[in-house]
């Protein structure tokens, strides 16, 4: 259950971070969102939380006939997907340096793309949803090329989004990646949230940056239609991402079996019923933890990943958090850390270890195993992972 309770001005934040632990900015940024007077129940928090844009990273907010763009926040559709192999440490070079070059090589990286559409090349299922997909882009608010839009789909993009090699507890190897919808869900994004900031019944909130939009008006519409295209756009991203980081793993693996893969958004809206309502929740920095539902706790790119089943707490509105948080800022990570400290607190896993990468030193980051303890009754761990290769934008 939650371990902290705020009085918000129209409905309480429950927290499942001890308070001494939560920034005084992030509790005024809560604050803000509680005071929205479309947010039913509560704000659930998740133990992950940090500062955001707009909104906090790490809540989950449900509003009634309510959606805020800055609470899904930018990258809309955020997000992991995994997927379990047939291979174990013992299959592995002792060496994993030309496997992470054929990683890089693959999937373009940072604000790279494919010198064509990847998709059209990946089979009948693959090319069949990017076609649906790009035949709907047309119809977008967005202003990005369709042909940049086009060649980002099967790429990483930069910031905290990699891939990654693991190895579980029982020396199992896994296949993980982290990453959203591009630049397109970022342009769409900010168009919409310049257009909530004018609309008249935003004028009096006290975060203009939370503006929403209601449901029944056109610029509703307009909005929901983006979004859930956006949403589509970066599920397939990863979808068509793992397609290739498989393709590289049998070229070195070429028996190599896989799991069916899992998948899960972390910047997202859903329509859902809780507590009786039809209600919109978004997840920002969260994901759906459903009873029974499989999703992936990512730690740094030092530290332990954690793939779990939802318990589907209706306190969180059926959530967990999406990873260990940030414990600082990009701009205090690179300040603190050199070269050195990278080096140290990656060692043992095959990756970048050069100041373009420093503030995603794994020092920047919570303790994932404080934060799965924190959230014990919102998910079960089934498996324990940690990174032997790690690609970065």
């Amino acid at each position: 259950m939650p371990t902290s309770t705020i009085n918000g001005r129209n409905v309480p934040i429950r927290m499942w971070a001890p308070m001494e632990e939560v920034d005084s900015n992030v509790i005024a940024q809560l604050k803000n969102v509680a005071a929205l007077p479309w947010v039913a129940h509560h704000v659930a928090v998740m133990p992950d939380v940090h500062l955001g844009k707009g909104a906090t990273v790490g809540s989950v907010i449900a509003m009634r006939g309510a959606v805020a763009p800055a609470a899904v926040g930018v990258d809309i559709g955020c997000g992991m997907a995994a997927v379990e192999t047939s291979l174990t440490s013992r299959d592995l070079p002792d060496d994993l340096r030309r496997l992470r070059l054929a990683i890089e090589a693959a999937i373009p990286v940072g604000w790279h793309g494919h010198d064509r559409a990847a998709w059209q090349d990946a089979g009948d299922e693959l090319r069949a949803t990017g076609q649906a997909l790009m035949d709907r882009y047309a119809d977008l608010g967005a202003s990005v090329n369709p042909g940049t839009v086009n060649c980002q789909i099967g790429t990483l993009g930069g910031g905290n989004h990699f891939i990654e090699v693991c190895l579980d507890t029982k020396d199992t190897v896994w296949l993980m990646l982290h990453s959203g919808s591009r630049n397109v869900g970022k342009t769409l994004a900010e168009h919409h949230m310049q257009i909530a900031q004018r609309l008249r019944h935003n004028q009096a909130l006290e975060d203009r940056a939370l503006a929403v939009f209601l449901a029944g008006t056109p610029q509703f519409d307009a909005y929901r239609r983006d979004l859930f295209w956006a949403q589509e756009y970066a599920r397939f991203n990863r979808q068509l991402m793992l397609h290739l980081l498989i393709g590289v793993v049998r070229r070195f693996w070429p028996r190599v079996k896989l799991a069916p893969p899992i998948s899960c958004h972390h910047n997202y809206v859903a329509e859902e019923v809780h507590y009786g309502d039809d209600l919109l929740v978004t997840r920002k920095g969260a994901i759906r933890a459903g009873r029974g539902e499989l999703g992936i706790i990512p730690g740094s790119m030092g530290t332990k990943s954690y793939i779990v089943r939802g318990l589907g707490n209706p306190a969180s509105f059926e959530s967990a958090s999406h990873g260990a948080g940030r414990r600082m800022s990009r701009t205090e990570a690179r300040r603190r850390f050199n070269v050195k400290d990278l080096e140290q607190q990656t060692e043992g896993v095959e990756c970048r270890k050069d100041p373009g990468v420093i503030d995603e030193a794994p020092k920047a980051y919570k303790n994932i195993d404080r934060v799965m303890a924190q959230q014990e009754d919102l998910v079960e761990i089934i498996a324990e992972l940690k990174q032997i290769v790690c690609v970065k934008g």
